[in-house]
């Protein structure tokens, strides 16, 4: 099972300095990646944690590309219907293009509904819209001749790096059949082993029937404060199939973080 932790690109640690003093320490640590959230526009009343700060997670992630060298690199999840196919598919291959190869892409469609209201974007909508711009995302990075058509329109999509791995974030059936058509791998909120299977054998249900290999299993969570329960939990989680864990830290200096890179660190050299 490969670790890593999220670095909080949101609140009082979002600073250029303890971000990329994290993802230092992570490399240095041996943790596998780093990630990014997303969100865009929270409104007053949802702000306690972040204070309404919030770096943009695509930026973010360019950062760490050039503040690191061998980490790999992911966003956990990418809300497709917040931005346009094309600029998002250009973002996503600059990182991945000056990241040399290191970037995870997760994708979701969304829950907030001010951030729908803020951006015009139906919800009821974000559904379809997640589908047509992974879609567009994947004919970029699959182009022949590297030529991709928009609104009539033929371009040139350069640079064109190998497409990122693909991880589809939710636990609703949607998701799975999203995941089945399209992903690399299935990324569910939490690390309960019990409530994991059901969903995962329905998953590789699903791809037999369509006739391809399971997607990987991709968490986050939060673990327990015991060391010893942790690396159980987290056993129990590989035991069922999860190839990757992703710490969800919370903290707000770069020591807090530190510690949790160590902690992480340790539990890796347990667990694998």
């Amino acid at each position: 099972m490969k670790i890593g932790t999220a670095i909080r690109n949101m609140g009082p640690a979002a600073t250029r300095e303890i971000m990329r003093r994290a993802a230092e320490q992570a490399e240095a640590a041996g943790l596998a990646h780093i990630w990014t959230v997303d969100h865009i526009a929270i409104p007053p009343d949802d702000a306690e944690g972040s204070e309404g700060r919030w770096i943009d997670p695509l930026t973010a992630l360019a950062y760490f590309a050039a503040a690191t060298e061998t980490i790999e690199l992911g966003v956990s999840v990418l809300v497709l219907p917040y931005r346009a196919a094309l600029p998002t598919a250009k973002w996503i291959a600059s990182i991945q293009e000056l990241s040399g190869g290191r970037l995870h892409l997760g994708i979701g469609p969304g829950w907030m509904e001010p951030e729908f209201k803020a951006l015009g974007v139906p919800k009821n909508q974000r559904g379809r819209i997640t589908d047509e711009t992974i879609d567009f995302i994947l004919q970029c990075f699959r182009a022949e001749d590297d030529v991709v058509q928009l609104n009539g329109q033929p371009f040139l999509f350069r640079p064109r790096p190998a497409c990122p791995p693909i991880y589809v974030g939710g636990m609703t059936d949607a998701a799975l059949e999203r995941t089945v058509r399209v992903g690399d791998g299935w990324l569910p909120i939490g690390i309960d082993a019990d409530k994991l299977e059901p969903r995962y054998q329905k998953l590789a249900e699903m791809a037999e029937h369509a006739g391809r290999s399971c997607p990987e299993m991709v968490l986050i969570g939060s673990l327990p404060e015991s060391q010893e329960e942790a690396v159980e939990t987290l056993g129990q989680c590989k035991a069922i199939g999860a190839s990757h864990y992703i710490q969800a830290s919370r903290y707000e200096t770069a020591s807090e973080i530190e510690t949790t890179i160590s902690r992480l660190a340790d539990i890796d050299r347990q667990l694998n």
